[in-house]
């Protein structure tokens, strides 16, 4: 008790600080988003994530031998589709030569050793920007998981370390896993986004491949049937576990900061990695501000990533992962 104890002796300058800090952040934490487009020399600027960019395959190589450089190693890739090859079906997801399996083939022959992980959903192929298939006005479930699949199954033949399915359809993890079982992709792995809420945080991200969805009559207006209400807590729970039941490798909590208490919850009751996505709307908060001058930009960014670190997050997929690793290096 006081005055015995001074608490404050362990603050008294950086080095004490640093030895007794219970949160750190290293290059090893984090997974990098990439945004790739058809094209050649292409490094186009997300309008509303200044400083993030959509690559071309061959500014692609580039990136991630960069990334690679910085101690980056694990990206997760999105690809932006070309509207004339958008169905109701995802049937260019399926395309072996289709831009996410030349993307996956351009990372691993530019840098072989870095873990790639593919986004597994519709809503970058469908003409109705919703992450699954659609009949009368309803989000196929089944169908549409089967198609996840089949997805799943052409990324991991084009050299996918992981597959990331982010679509929210019930049993679609057990889909996967027994497609790859079947084929013998044995050691794919799946991190599931298994507890995504309905978030008014994507806006950014949805700009960045034109994945919104649309505004027709009896088509759905939202993705509230089948992402999260984000007044639920123990739902995600439940989620989170069918996914590990059903083949789950990492589980993930989307989006990051408003979800801590999600994050906390359920690192205390998995065994499995917990990954947590720092959204894009949360990217371009912090970068209007800044912009502004209302805020300190590296200093709110490190206390952001600690925060979902301490939250318990085992892995943090952040477009500001490079200008973190970039500051810590520095």
């Amino acid at each position: 008790m006081y005055p015995i104890r001074r608490n404050r002796r362990l603050r008294t300058n950086e080095a004490i600080r640093s030895l007794v800090r219970e949160t750190t952040i290293s290059p090893n934490d984090f997974l990098v988003p990439l945004f790739v487009v058809e094209g050649k020399g292409v490094k186009e600027e997300i309008v509303s994530m200044p400083n993030y960019y959509r690559y071309s395959l061959d500014l692609l190589e580039r990136e991630v031998k960069e990334l690679w450089k910085l101690g980056l190693k694990s990206v997760l890739l999105f690809v932006k589709v070309s509207d004339k090859l958008k169905d109701n079906t995802g049937k260019e997801a399926l395309n072996p030569k289709g831009l996410m399996q030349r993307a996956i083939k351009t990372v691993k022959n530019a840098c072989p050793d870095m873990l790639v992980m593919t986004d597994v959903a519709l809503d970058p192929y469908s003409i109705y920007g919703h992450d699954g298939i659609i009949e009368k006005g309803i989000i196929l479930n089944d169908e549409t998981a089967d198609v996840l699949a089949e997805m799943s199954l052409s990324h991991a033949k084009a050299g996918a370390n992981f597959v990331a399915p982010s679509d929210m359809m019930d049993g679609r993890i057990l889909t996967i896993r027994e497609a790859l079982e079947d084929e013998g992709y044995f050691d794919t792995g799946i991190m599931s986004y298994s507890a995504k809420y309905a978030s008014a945080f994507y806006g950014p991200f949805r700009d960045a491949l034109d994945s919104a969805p649309v505004d027709l009559k009896n088509i759905p207006k939202d993705k509230k049937t089948y992402q999260m209400d984000y007044a639920n807590r123990f739902e995600a729970i439940r989620e989170t576990e069918m996914d590990i039941d059903e083949g789950a490798d990492i589980v993930m909590v989307k989006p990051g900061l408003c979800y801590l208490d999600i994050v906390r919850e359920i690192k205390n009751e998995v065994d499995v990695p917990v990954a947590v996505y720092q959204v894009s709307g949360e990217y371009a908060m912090l970068k209007a501000a800044a912009e502004k001058g209302w805020l300190e930009h590296d200093a709110v960014m490190m206390e952001q990533i600690t925060a979902i670190k301490r939250a318990g997050a085992d892995i943090i997929a952040s477009y500001f992962a490079k200008d973190v690793v970039k500051l810590l290096n520095s």
